[in-house]
Formats: structure tokens, sequence, C-alpha cells
């Protein structure tokens, strides 16, 4: 963990082990440590000079001789002298320093990230460079779909249509299961033949009792993903691409907002996915009950608590909890807490 701190591996191994002793020789670091000796003398030097260790006073009140200091670790063994004793200098100041080290070369990354991402926008080659790149590959597509996914802080807004084509669907599965972990709120209108392909069921209710939302609709014009409403990705006819799959990402523009636009649409028109689950097409692995933790959230809103609140005493996002309670609302197609109070008890939620 200290590696991310700045120090190499060698270096954490030597500084931990001091970790768990009031002081230690050379020589004894490299028996706990296993590494050489000229090489455990050089790390004790450099983490010396760095302020992150110290020589330790004798017994007696004394500093050992300054001829021990950084002398090989062979020569602590000689019986005519005493071997240097080292200690860690406190850590709430010596590695308090390389935090903010850290911390700041974070802040250059982000802000050289910012501008070499608007220079990239207004030095295209030309005008429509700035708003929808082409991506051709199934490599490229991946990649730009992947990143479009674990990038996303905010929101992830998508279309399924289909059998995907260049992104396999276990790998899908594991960008939305980080998509979910982060709290990430994460929308879903899907198209009744995505359901057609075998095992979608299983996937499709592990995802929602993780929190993701999904709506079914007769079909869809596209295939997208929406992230942060900052950029968004829609396949190409693979027949305009020499049957390569390929893609377009649109940036911030008009047309992004106009995919958000029909992303809301659909959305607002398409049914909840337990709406199906007596009908025609249905898929019995979905379960149309609220799981475990939706029901400690229905249980807080139903006791007047608000999502905020409700967040802080269940340890959740309040992202989550909304997401929750969107998800209440649909199952019980409510409009209110009122109606969603008369249908929990009606249902024998609670």
């Amino acid at each position: 963990m200290l590696q991310a701190l700045g120090l190499g591996r060698a270096e954490e191994t030597v500084y931990t082990a001091l970790l768990g002793r009031p002081t230690a020789s050379a020589y004894e670091l490299v028996r706990q440590t296993g590494l050489e000796e000229p090489e455990v003398a050089g790390i004790l030097l450099d983490l010396s000079a760095r302020g992150l260790v110290a020589i330790a006073a004798e017994a007696g009140g004394g500093a050992p001789d300054a001829s021990d200091r950084g002398a090989d670790p062979a020569s602590d063994r000689g019986a005519d002298r005493t071997p240097a004793r080292y200690r860690l200098t406190p850590p709430s100041v010596a590695l308090a320093p390389l935090l903010v080290e850290q911390r700041n070369a974070l802040h250059r990354a982000e802000t050289a990230f910012s501008m070499v991402t608007e220079q990239y926008r207004s030095t295209a080659a030309h005008p429509a460079g700035s708003v929808v790149e082409v991506v051709v590959g199934v490599e490229q597509v991946a990649h730009r779909f992947h990143q479009l996914q674990r990038g996303a802080q905010r929101e992830l807004l998508v279309f399924l249509v289909g059998e995907p084509i260049a992104v396999p669907r276990e790998e899908a599965d594991m960008s939305e299961s980080s998509a979910l972990d982060r709290g990430v709120d994460f929308r879903v209108v899907a198209s009744k033949d995505y359901l057609d392909s075998p095992g979608v069921g299983k996937d499709v209710r592990a995802a929602m009792s993780a929190g993701l939302e999904i709506r079914l609709v007769e079909s869809l014009p596209l295939k997208m993903v929406v992230s942060d409403r900052e950029r968004a990705m829609v396949p190409l006819d693979m027949a305009d691409s020499g049957d390569e799959p390929s893609a377009i990402v649109v940036h911030r523009s008009g047309l992004l907002t106009a995919l958000v636009h029909l992303f809301e649409r659909e959305w607002a028109q398409a049914r909840p996915l337990f709406a199906t689950t007596t009908g025609v097409g249905a898929d019995p692995a979905v379960d149309d009950r609220p799981t475990e933790g939706e029901l400690e959230v229905l249980a807080l809103l139903l006791a007047g608590i608000s999502n905020r609140r409700a967040a802080s005493q269940l340890g959740l996002s309040i992202r989550t909890v909304e997401r929750r309670t969107r998800r209440l609302m649909d199952l019980a197609g409510a409009d209110s807490r009122l109606q969603l109070g008369w249908h929990a008890a009606r249902a024998g939620w609670l």
C-alpha cells in the first residue's frame, strides 16, 4: 500500500519490517526481509535521507558513532562495535509530505487531461471532428465501450438490442458491475429480443439486485450507451465498414443532447421489466418482488425518513437510495409514498 505514496516494493518491505518493532539493526532487517545485505543498507540510507527512518539512540542515552551510519550490515555482526539500530520517524509526520505530493501529482494529471481533451477538440482536422469520433475494428470498439462504462461517475444510459457483436456479454457484465459498485445511476431500456438470448434472464436478475434499472419496449431504433451525459457511443451498420464492427463516439453537442432526449422518451414509454413476468415472452428468472436492500429502504421511507437520512442510516450513497426508491415505485406502480405504502401492505412486502 505504501507504493501508492512513492515507495518502491523493496523499500516498503524494509519500512513494514521496521513498523513491527521499536528498533532494528540492518542485519536483523536482512534476516527478517530476506533481502540482500547491500540492498538493505542502500534502502536504509535512502529512507534516512528522506526523513522516513532515523538512527536510534543507544540504550545508555548516546547516539551510535557516525561511522555506523550507512555501514554495511555485515559489519553489524562485529564483536568490537555496537551495530547501528534504526527506527521509524513517526509516520504521521514523515509520510504526510508524500501524501501531499501524490495529491498534487493527481491534480496535475487531471489538469493535463482537461487541457489535452480541450486542445484535441479545438484542433480536430474538420469541424465535426470535435463532436463525432469514428472507431473501427473489434478491439477499438470494445476499448472505447469499456472506457465509457468504466469512466462514468454519475450516470449510464443504455439501449440494448439483440446479440452483442464487438463486446462479449460477460465483458459487458464486468464493466456494468464495476459501475454499480461505484454507485453510478444505471438505467437500461432493452428491446424484447434482447431477452431471447440464453442466460440473459439470470444475468439481468443479478444486475437488478445490484441496483440496475431496466425497462422493456417492443423495439429500439439503435444500440447506445451514454456516459455522464458527456459522451455517447452508437454502433454503425457493419455493411458500411466492410463487415467490420464500427461505432461513432459523440461528444458534448446538440447531437448528444438529442440522444439523451431519445433515451428519456423511450424510458418514459417503456414498461418495468417485472410487468412482463406474466405475459408472453416472460422471463421467469426475473422476480417482481423487492430485494432485501430495497425493503430496508422501504421500511425507512414508510417511517417518514428522507432519502438523505435513509442513505446515512444504511451506509449507502444518496444515488443508491434514490435508485432503490425509484424501482420500488415502479414495482408498485405508485406515484407517491402513500401509494407505495398501500401497495406494500397489500402485497405483503413488510
